[in-house]
This record gives C-alpha cells, sequence and structure tokens, in this order.
C-alpha cells in the first residue's frame, strides 16, 4: 500500500521557515519524481517544488524561488521541503505527491499518481 506522509506543517510569522517532511513507502521510490504542491479554498492546487529521486533534477515554481529547497534522502524515502522568508501568500494546505517522471510538467497534479494527506501552513503578517 503506497503511503506518503506528510509533517512539519504549523503557524509562523512572516520571514520566518519551516521545513516540511514527506515519507514514503509503498512502491518503488528510487527514480521516482516527488512533487510538493500547496492549495487554499477556492483556487487550483498549484505545483511549487518537484526533485527526481533518481538524479536529483530540481524544479521550483517562480514565486518560491530563492525561498524554498526542495531536497531529499534517499536512505529514508523521505523528501524535504524548506521553506525560508515565508510570506502570508505562502498560507495554505501543503501536500506531496508521487509521479513515475519529472519533467517540465512536474506542476500538472494530473501526473501524479499518490498523494499524502496535507498539512498546513499559515504565515502570519
Amino acid at each position: 500500500q503506497v503511503q506518503l506522509v506528510e509533517s512539519g506543517g504549523g503557524s509562523v510569522q512572516a520571514g520566518g521557515s519551516l521545513r516540511l517532511s514527506c515519507a514514503a513507502s509503498g512502491y518503488t521510490y528510487s527514480s521516482s519524481c516527488m512533487g510538493w504542491f500547496r492549495q487554499t479554498p477556492g483556487k487550483e492546487r498549484e505545483g511549487v517544488a518537484a526533485i527526481y529521486t533518481g538524479g536529483g533534477r530540481l524544479y521550483y515554481a517562480d514565486s518560491v524561488k530563492g525561498r524554498f529547497t526542495i531536497s531529499q534522502d534517499n536512505t529514508k524515502n523521505t523528501v524535504y521541503l524548506q521553506m525560508n522568508s515565508l510570506k502570508p501568500e505562502d498560507t495554505a494546505v501543503y501536500y506531496c505527491a508521487a509521479a513515475s517522471y519529472c519533467d517540465s510538467t512536474y506542476d500538472y497534479p494530473y501526473k501524479y499518481n499518490y498523494w499524502g494527506q496535507g498539512t498546513q501552513v499559515t504565515v502570519s503578517s
């Protein structure tokens, strides 16, 4: 059974930092694409970042470049999203997701086969 379990969400003031984790199990983690998405009520799910677990190719949305860093620990089948210089507009439920490959469509939700349950990130001004 595939499981993606996120953790690390919470509340922080603007300018602060949080690190999200996503622990994967139940499928072949290596050579897959792990993505982070976020969603606020009434809006579409937005792709934030992605990493190819087999070679470390990284993808970022323009809105988070220079502030967020995606990384992995393949000994733990875990992907991280380090979020620095957080802004109120980063407030959302953050989801991790798994797909079979990474490319320029990393931010298309339809390409991902598995999703975590989401973790809330709230940034106050």
